[in-house]
């Protein structure tokens, strides 16, 4: 079995990592990760399943999955500035500006182009900054599952 994709955007904050943490919360109250539901489907939308945590933490959930991992934001602990296992990294400059031909991408550029997904290995996780106009509206969290 093959790594599995996963992406969020969340409402911009300027604490990267407090809006990680907010996010691997809201996940994991909502029951979105493996294994309450094996594989859950991106992006999130308010019709996405929601049945709730079946742990008694984030911490429990990941021990129930093995070598799996939650296949979600949950597997991700941290914020750093470089690319490493369990955690996100900031997308470079460079590589979002040949994405998307500027350092500031728009929600529908990030939309209609995934190609950020190819920027993040198993077990790890990238984030970048979406514009609205010149200001930050949100942060996409993106990355691949264990397995």
């Amino acid at each position: 079995m093959g790594a599995e994709p996963y992406w969020y955007t969340v409402p911009y904050h300027p604490d990267i990592n407090l809006a990680l943490q907010q996010l691997r919360d809201r996940e994991f109250r909502a029951g979105r990760y493996n294994p309450v539901i094996a594989f859950p489907s991106f992006p999130i939308t308010g019709s996405s399943p929601c049945p709730g945590p079946q742990h008694g933490s984030i911490e429990e959930a990941m021990a129930a999955t093995e070598a799996d991992g939650t296949r979600s934001i949950l597997d991700i602990f941290n914020v750093g500035d470089e690319p490493d296992m369990l955690t996100a990294s900031p997308l470079k400059d460079e590589t979002i500006e040949s994405i998307y031909g500027t350092k500031q991408p728009t929600r529908e550029m990030v939309e209609a182009n995934r190609a950020f997904l190819g920027e993040a290995g198993r077990g790890q996780a990238i984030y970048m900054v979406i514009y609205a106009g010149e200001s930050p509206s949100e942060i996409l969290f993106a990355g691949y599952s264990f397995d």
